[in-house]
């Protein structure tokens, strides 16, 4: 049995559902309403197939490549913490994927879909989350099941967007994700903490 409430949190941090409001705002901001709502509904479905397929497909591409699973739970958690210090320390990600929606508003697959949903820092987590030699075909499908629940609420929080957006505005969106960044920077490190203890073999 996995432990849901810091699987959840992980996800949340990495995905940033809040985030993605704004993002959502720029890429959308000429539909109407129900257009929106499709959009939406696209985006998450994109997001969500494409972090199935790292979940599915992810760990069995490294052992292919002769890649150890320790080994990539280390780099993969040294990019989950440089991913997280550019959400403390850079641009926010509503300020920096909002600039990338003003050059793309003929699609909101990007960067709506990628990268601001399915993150890099996602991608990562969910080939890390469900590591074959260490959880059972049961925790994998319930960490799936995680990512599930963080997609809807940021699809909630899309159809939401207006109210959100009048309630904490675009600088209260950008404190948010980067109090998400610290928790994602904690996560980061006892990822890779976990990947030396395994390679090393302590």
């Amino acid at each position: 049995m996995i432990d849901f409430v810091a699987t959840f949190i992980a996800f949340f941090a990495v995905i940033d559902p809040i985030g993605t409001v704004p993002v959502f705002i720029a890429v959308t901001s000429q539909y109407d309403a129900q257009l929106r709502k499709k959009i939406a509904l696209f985006a998450t479905l994109i997001a969500a197939g494409i972090l199935l397929f790292f979940v599915l497909i992810g760990e069995h591409i490294l052992n292919a490549m002769s890649i150890p699973l320790p080994a990539f739970q280390i780099a993969g958690g040294i990019v989950l913490f440089l991913f997280a210090l550019t959400m403390i320390f850079g641009d926010s990600k509503p300020d920096e994927e909002i600039q990338m929606a003003k050059n793309h508003r003929d699609t909101a697959t990007f960067p709506l879909a990628v990268p601001s949903i399915a993150s890099p820092g996602a991608m990562l987590a969910a080939v890390l989350l469900t590591d074959n030699s260490r959880f059972s075909a049961w925790e994998q499908a319930q960490t799936v099941s995680m990512i599930f629940a963080v997609l809807l609420v940021a699809y909630i929080l899309m159809l939401l967007s207006g109210q959100i957006i009048k309630l904490i505005g675009s600088s209260g969106a950008g404190v948010i994700s980067r109090v998400m960044g610290l928790i994602l920077a904690a996560v980061a490190t006892t990822n890779t903490l976990a990947g030396i203890k395994l390679y090393f073999g302590l």
